[in-house]
Parts: C-alpha cells; structure tokens; sequence
C-alpha cells in the first residue's frame, strides 16, 4: 500500500480550564492517502473541528494542549515545525474551509484583498494575475459578478456567498490536503452540488486528499471513501463507506443514521432520535462515554473504556468501540437512500443514482 500522505497516531488535544481538563480529542488515529476522502462525523462537541485545527497547528497554546505519538505530513513531523514552517504549509500544501466565513473573513478587507494575498504570499504572483485568479475562484464557485465582488467587503455579501468566498480561499492554491469543516453549511442545494463538484475535480487534477467534516450524511455518503465517527473526543467506529452505512456496528453510528429523515412512510412520524445529551468532557462518566444514551448498554459498559476492536469482515480497517457490537445487525437504510442521494450532487433524489457503494 502506498505511504499515506497525512498520518495520525494518537492524537490527544485537551484544555486546561477552571472546571477541570477537558479532552477534546482523545488518542484518535487515523491516515489519508492522496486523492481520498475521509468523513469525519459526530454530533457538536465531538471533537472534528480540534482535530483539523490541530492538524493545522492552530489550536491556541495555552490553554490548549497537542499531543501525538505520530503526527505526520509526507513524512514530516508537523508538531516540531517552526511557526515559520507551519505558516508556509498553511494555505499552500495544507488548507482549510472554516466553518464561520463571518468570522474568518476580516471584515476590514476586502474581498479581493484576501483571496489576492493567498496567492502572493504562497505563490509569489503579482497583484495583477493573482486578483485575475481570485476571480477566477470566485466564478467557480458560483459567485455572479466576481470581478465585483473582489472589491466588496464581508458584511456586503449573503451568508451563503460568504461561505462560497471561504471555499474559493481554501482551493486557490490547489493544496495537497484540503480540511473542509462543514463546506456546504447555508448553501442550497444546488450550489452545494457544485462545490461538491469542484472538490471533486479538485482531487482528480491535483490529488487533493479530503478531511470532510459534516453533519449531513447525504454528503458523507456521496464523498467519502472511508468514515471516522467521533463520540466525546474518541473514535468510536471507521470504515468504508458504503459497508457503514450498510451496517453500522457501534449503537451511536446507528443512532445517527436513525435520524436521517425518511421520503418514505408516514410524512407525520417522527424521526427517531439519540436519547439524552453528549457528556460533559471534563466529567466523562465511567467506562463507555456513550453507555448512559446506549440501548444495547450491558455491565461491562460502564466499568471498562471499549478500545477500537478489529471486525472480522473482508472490507480492510473496519473497526468498532463497542463490546456488543455483534449484536448490531444490518441497518434498514434503504429508505433513507432517497434523502442521501439528494443532498449526492443528485437534487432529484434518483434512488438508482449516488447510492453508497
């Protein structure tokens, strides 16, 4: 198998704070190759936002703290860079989408003083070519009037096309590695069909490898190659996509999957939905962080922290942190195709388009 491009082991972030230490994220270990798509997944507080701002080297020391056994970029120790170093990744090789473009974007400049500045620090252009591009990225991204634009500021733009600046800022240096914190967050659909598009062009001209981080499983499904779930700071399941989404073996995998609305059935049904509330990191309960929301919970749940298990099953690095995860069978998400594939680049919601694979 080829050497990954980005490689993760034991990834630990915490936050010394007055109520005690919260761990943010919590030995998490995962690789990406080029070209490939990782979902990353959970629900608000799981810990996908740390971890691609650790990975970034953006997480504010103190009161943060980074920790890895491996943490590396095309072999280099991204946690031994200079700030000199780090600066010159960030934006080029290695970029991010954040999620908030109101406060990512200066509201001091203007539009296309920020997207020209990416490409004159990182690429060494003149102004001329590098306001040329920036225009050219804001075309592709579905922004009218680009030339325009350049010379608007933040508060002038909706917050769709805000998110849009933030997207052609993330692409503008075509970067080996893209970390995309929710990316199609207050887009419609179909505009996000066409961010999803331009991503993946992205990858098959450039070989850009994806951290996509999402709520929206329509998305995961038609991006991902594999799938990382975090619960309370810990990867409790990762695998192939398809296979997961098939067959989820951690009970909040298929809690989350539970959620998805349904275009099938009774439209006044409710959706079902994850008892009780994510713990508080700084006072995780005993044993499993997920045993208190668990209907599959038994004793040894909450006396003993379940480790990623290895899943005996022909699709390779299946892995759960559930001691029951064999009782977890085959989900029923044929009927939930529909919504996933309409949120796939697929508006119509074709059931034979965009299935997971």
């Amino acid at each position: 198998m080829a050497t990954p491009i980005l490689d993760v082991q034991n990834l630990r972030v915490r936050f010394e704070t007055h109520h005690g230490i919260v761990r943010a994220v919590d030995g998490v270990s995962f690789h990406l190759h080029e070209g490939e798509t990782l979902g990353l997944v959970g629900e608000s507080g799981s810990g996908k936002s740390v971890t691609n701002l650790a990975l970034m080297g953006l997480v504010p020391q103190p009161p943060g703290v980074i920790e890895a056994d491996r943490l590396t970029y095309q072999g280099r120790d991204l946690l031994t860079l200079s700030d000199r170093e780090l600066r010159r990744l960030r934006g080029n090789e290695i970029s991010m989408i954040f999620q908030d473009p109101m406060t990512s974007l200066n509201p001091l400049l203007t539009i296309g003083r920020q997207l020209t500045e990416v490409l004159e620090v990182h690429k060494k252009l003149g102004r001329r070519e590098a306001r040329r591009l920036s225009a050219e990225g804001l075309d592709d991204v579905g922004i009218p009037e680009p030339q325009k634009r350049l010379d608007q500021y933040p508060h002038e733009l909706s917050g769709g096309m805000r998110q849009r600046v933030m997207i052609a800022m993330g692409l503008l240096c075509k970067p080996k590695i893209l970390l995309a914190d929710e990316p199609t967050t207050a887009l419609d659909v179909t505009i996000q069909a066409q961010i999803l598009e331009l991503m993946r062009r992205l990858q098959e001209s450039h070989g850009t490898a994806i951290v996509l981080v999402t709520h929206d499983l329509g998305v995961v499904a038609g991006m991902s190659d594999r799938v990382n779930v975090m619960y309370a700071g810990k990867l409790v399941e990762t695998a192939e996509a398809g296979p997961l989404f098939e067959e989820p073996r951690h009970p909040y995998t298929k809690g989350l999957l539970g959620s998805v609305p349904r275009l099938t059935g009774d439209p006044d049904a409710e959706l079902d939905s994850i008892p009780g509330a994510p713990p508080d990191l700084a006072a995780l309960p005993p044993g499993c962080s997920f045993a208190p929301r668990c209907g599959f919970q038994v004793a040894r749940c909450t006396e003993d922290i379940p480790t990623l298990f290895e899943l005996p099953t022909v699709q390779s690095e299946r892995r759960s942190a559930c001691f029951e995860h064999a009782r977890l069978g085959p989900t029923l998400i044929a009927d939930t195709r529909g919504r996933l594939n309409g949120l796939d680049g697929n508006p119509d919601g074709d059931p034979n388009e965009g299935t997971p694979a």
